[in-house]
């Protein structure tokens, strides 16, 4: 390989680096995955997870991470801490700057995830997990029967509205104009949901609970009045935001910042990947993220036999 440091440099180290990593260290192709704080990224935050196979009773965020990292280590993938500041996309070599350094490798698997945007207020931080969710796919079965909020009103707020139904006893929709953007089917089957109340012209202002939810304060925007509204849970959904500031400029992202690939997870330049919630894609979930980062990874194995 010459002064080249890497074959494979992995960036970012939850469900999709990690599930990489296991497979780049499988294939002994010279791995380093690089994550910026502790490997796990969004997984971490979720208290309990049900949806993911192989785990009849549900596990912990933590502990899934946790039993990841021991199993992509014991194949021998080095992990370092780091931030990736930029990386030079085109040519046979790339270049990953870190923490001001440069590292140089044959291909790269973007793999930093993305986050909800976040509503900002009071208490949102401390009750995650705790009644505060972003993903109604994975927390409503804890919801059953209880009376919880929805903040958005875009067509993926309207659906996880929908969905919430199937458990909660009620469903408020909290939206900060007097109608909604989502599709006019969505429209439709939530305004002839009998367990979907909607709260117009109104943003959150607090949200209101010691160990878990207990309520939010909210403000209507045009009266200014405010008021509390009782409940057990929020799910948020005021957008999500790829973490790809690092490549921003990049012609592998779109508009909203995702980075566009194939089915293969190869984008347009040719040895750089992408998997996971990073990726433009339909559904964000851990077990989408494991299977992309395993796609991503014999990809790149298969580029690498093609450069040789």
């Amino acid at each position: 390989m010459g002064n080249i440091d890497r074959e494979v440099i992995i960036v970012g180290g939850g469900p999709a680096g990690l599930t990489a990593g296991l497979y780049t260290a499988r294939a002994r192709l010279n791995t380093l995955l690089i994550e910026r704080l502790a490997p796990g990224g969004q997984v971490l935050l979720s208290d309990w997870i049900e949806n993911y196979p192989a785990y009849p009773d549900g596990i912990s965020g933590i502990d899934l991470i946790q039993k990841m990292v021991t199993q992509v280590q014991k194949f021998g993938l080095h992990i370092s801490t780091g931030v990736v500041e930029s990386i030079n996309l085109p040519g046979k070599v790339k270049e990953v700057r870190v923490n001001g350094h440069v590292l140089s490798c044959r291909c790269v698997i973007i793999a930093t995830g993305a986050q909800p945007k976040r509503l900002g207020v009071e208490r949102e931080s401390d009750l995650m997990g705790r009644g505060v969710s972003f993903c109604a796919t994975c927390d409503a079965p804890f919801f059953k029967n209880q009376e919880i909020a929805v903040v958005g009103g875009g067509d993926t707020a309207i659906q996880e509205a929908l969905f919430l139904t199937k458990f909660a006893s009620k469903v408020f929709v909290i939206h900060r104009r007097n109608r909604l953007r989502a599709t006019g089917i969505l429209q439709e089957r939530a305004f002839s949901n009998k367990k979907i109340e909607f709260v117009w012209d109104t943003v959150v202002e607090k949200i209101l609970g010691s160990d878990k939810v207990e309520g939010l304060t909210l403000r209507n925007v045009k009266t200014n009045s405010h008021f509390v509204l009782p409940l057990q849970g929020v799910f948020i959904f005021i957008g999500i935001r790829p973490n790809t500031d690092f490549i921003k400029d990049s012609p592998i992202v779109n508009q909203e910042g995702f980075v566009v690939t194939n089915e293969n997870m190869e984008t347009s330049i040719p040895g750089i990947f992408a998997a996971g919630d990073v990726r433009d894609k339909l559904l964000r979930q851990i077990s989408t993220a494991v299977g992309d980062g395993a796609v991503a990874a014999f990809a790149a194995e298969k580029y690498l036999e093609h450069q040789k």
